[in-house]
């Protein structure tokens, strides 16, 4: 069992249940985002971006979910490969809904973030890379490839449990 912070003292407990193997599909809602390369600017500061995650549709998503759990990793770089390495966010649905839109949430920060959205647990980057929330992409443009993995999730007194998933290439940078 791992254990993530929710919003300030809350805690999430992520267990998967028997439903895990189902999936999800998942589209951009921004043509900028192709699944190739990064839209301009949608980098970390460090780089001169101000990036945010992409707007996504997530479709086929199991009666019982009432929210939708997003791991944003750097497939290239290995401590921040998996897990969330760059942040997890959380979006709340509408239950019963088989189709959720996500907005974009800015990165490398906590405060400002899209109502019904919230950070699960924030990137793992130290030393000059590290700041709070979601880190965008910050590999220097050397060609790193960077993932979202989507779960669909029924919110439960200790924690959620994932029904469907997901996984999105965002692009190279």
């Amino acid at each position: 069992m791992v254990r993530t912070s929710l919003a300030a003292a809350a805690l999430l407990a992520v267990t998967a249940g028997p439903a895990a193997a189902e999936g999800l599909s998942v589209t951009f809602a921004d043509a900028a985002w192709d699944g190739e390369h990064l839209p301009a600017g949608q980098h970390c500061s460090k780089f001169g971006g101000h990036g945010a995650t992409p707007p996504l549709v997530v479709s086929g998503i199991p009666a019982p979910a009432d929210a939708i759990v997003i791991e944003y990793n750097d497939r290239s770089y290995q401590p921040l490969s998996e897990d969330g390495g760059h942040g997890i966010i959380g979006y709340r649905i509408a239950p019963g809904s088989p189709t959720a839109e996500l907005p974009a949430v800015p990165g490398e920060t906590a405060e400002g973030l899209p109502e019904g959205t919230w950070i699960v647990r924030q990137n793992r980057a130290t030393g000059s890379y590290a700041r709070p929330g979601y880190l965008p992409p910050c590999s220097g443009g050397k060609g790193n490839t960077y993932v979202a993995d989507v779960f669909a999730v029924r919110l439960t007194n200790d924690g959620y449990e994932k029904l469907a998933e997901a996984r999105v290439t965002l692009g190279r940078y």
